[in-house]
Protein backbone atom coordinates (compact mmCIF):
# COMPACT_ATOMS: atom_id res chain seq x y z
CA UNK A 1 0.00 0.00 0.00
CA UNK A 2 1.57 3.17 -0.78
CA UNK A 3 0.76 6.74 0.97
CA UNK A 4 1.86 10.15 -0.14
CA UNK A 5 3.83 11.99 2.24
CA UNK A 6 2.94 15.87 2.73
CA UNK A 7 5.52 15.82 6.25
CA UNK A 8 8.74 14.68 4.48
CA UNK A 9 8.29 16.83 1.51
CA UNK A 10 12.31 17.60 0.65
CA UNK A 11 12.36 14.07 -0.47
CA UNK A 12 12.77 13.49 -4.05
CA UNK A 13 9.43 13.23 -6.33
CA UNK A 14 10.45 9.43 -6.41
CA UNK A 15 10.68 8.54 -3.22
CA UNK A 16 7.37 10.46 -1.81
CA UNK A 17 5.38 6.93 -1.92
CA UNK A 18 6.28 4.88 0.88
CA UNK A 19 4.60 2.38 2.73
CA UNK A 20 2.97 2.66 5.61
CA UNK A 21 5.43 1.31 8.32
CA UNK A 22 8.07 3.95 6.60
CA UNK A 23 5.73 6.91 7.14
CA UNK A 24 5.59 5.77 10.60
CA UNK A 25 9.28 5.63 11.13
CA UNK A 26 10.02 9.16 9.37
CA UNK A 27 7.18 10.97 10.63
CA UNK A 28 5.71 9.85 13.52
CA UNK A 29 8.02 7.50 15.76
CA UNK A 30 11.23 9.30 15.46
CA UNK A 31 12.85 12.80 16.16
CA UNK A 32 14.22 13.71 12.44
CA UNK A 33 17.51 15.90 13.19
CA UNK A 34 19.99 17.77 10.99
CA UNK A 35 23.70 17.75 12.05
CA UNK A 36 23.82 21.19 12.62
CA UNK A 37 20.12 21.00 15.18
CA UNK A 38 21.68 17.99 16.65
CA UNK A 39 24.88 19.55 17.85
CA UNK A 40 23.10 22.62 18.84
CA UNK A 41 20.81 20.99 21.05
CA UNK A 42 22.68 18.24 21.91
CA UNK A 43 21.49 17.88 25.94
CA UNK A 44 18.03 18.01 25.01
CA UNK A 45 18.10 15.27 22.77
CA UNK A 46 20.21 13.24 25.19
CA UNK A 47 17.40 13.59 27.78
CA UNK A 48 15.35 12.20 25.13
CA UNK A 49 17.00 9.52 24.02
CA UNK A 50 17.44 8.56 27.47
CA UNK A 51 13.83 8.58 27.44
CA UNK A 52 13.33 5.93 25.15
CA UNK A 53 13.14 8.29 21.95
CA UNK A 54 15.22 7.67 18.80
CA UNK A 55 16.88 10.41 16.48
CA UNK A 56 17.17 9.39 12.98
CA UNK A 57 20.13 12.10 12.10
CA UNK A 58 20.01 13.51 8.76
CA UNK A 59 22.90 15.56 6.41
CA UNK A 60 20.65 17.65 3.86
CA UNK A 61 17.58 16.21 4.97
CA UNK A 62 19.07 12.78 3.38
CA UNK A 63 19.11 9.90 6.55
CA UNK A 64 22.52 8.73 7.77
CA UNK A 65 22.35 7.46 10.94
CA UNK A 66 19.75 6.35 13.72
CA UNK A 67 20.78 7.06 17.56
CA UNK A 68 18.88 5.19 20.10
CA UNK A 69 19.95 4.86 23.89
CA UNK A 70 22.02 2.06 25.32
CA UNK A 71 20.53 0.09 27.95
CA UNK A 72 20.60 0.35 31.32
CA UNK A 73 23.86 -1.84 32.70
CA UNK A 74 22.86 -4.98 34.84
CA UNK A 75 22.38 -3.21 38.54
CA UNK A 76 24.02 -6.43 40.55
CA UNK A 77 26.67 -8.81 39.57
CA UNK A 78 26.41 -12.03 37.86
CA UNK A 79 26.68 -15.03 39.96
CA UNK A 80 29.42 -17.12 39.48
CA UNK A 81 28.90 -21.27 38.49
CA UNK A 82 25.54 -20.55 36.51
CA UNK A 83 25.98 -24.07 34.64
CA UNK A 84 28.01 -25.86 37.34
CA UNK A 85 27.74 -29.38 36.71
CA UNK A 86 25.68 -29.26 33.50
CA UNK A 87 29.08 -30.22 31.23
CA UNK A 88 32.61 -31.44 32.55
CA UNK A 89 35.60 -30.46 30.24
CA UNK A 90 37.26 -33.75 28.88
CA UNK A 91 40.73 -34.90 29.49
CA UNK A 92 41.42 -34.64 25.55
CA UNK A 93 40.64 -30.45 25.74
CA UNK A 94 44.55 -30.37 27.28
CA UNK A 95 46.26 -32.80 25.10
CA UNK A 96 48.65 -31.03 22.20
CA UNK A 97 46.94 -30.13 19.05
CA UNK A 98 47.62 -32.48 15.46
CA UNK A 99 50.94 -30.89 14.29
CA UNK A 100 48.31 -30.41 10.52
CA UNK A 101 45.82 -28.41 12.62
CA UNK A 102 49.21 -26.51 14.66
CA UNK A 103 50.32 -25.29 11.01
CA UNK A 104 47.33 -24.33 10.16
CA UNK A 105 46.95 -21.59 12.86
CA UNK A 106 50.80 -20.78 12.51
CA UNK A 107 50.10 -20.14 9.11
CA UNK A 108 53.29 -22.88 7.82
CA UNK A 109 50.83 -25.42 6.43
CA UNK A 110 51.51 -25.97 2.68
Amino acid sequence: MAVKLACCASRSPHSRELDVVEKLVYCVVMIKLNVHEAKTHLSKYLAKLKAGERILLCKRNHPIAEITALPEPPTHPRPIGLAKGRFTVPGSFFAPLPDVLLEAFEGTHE
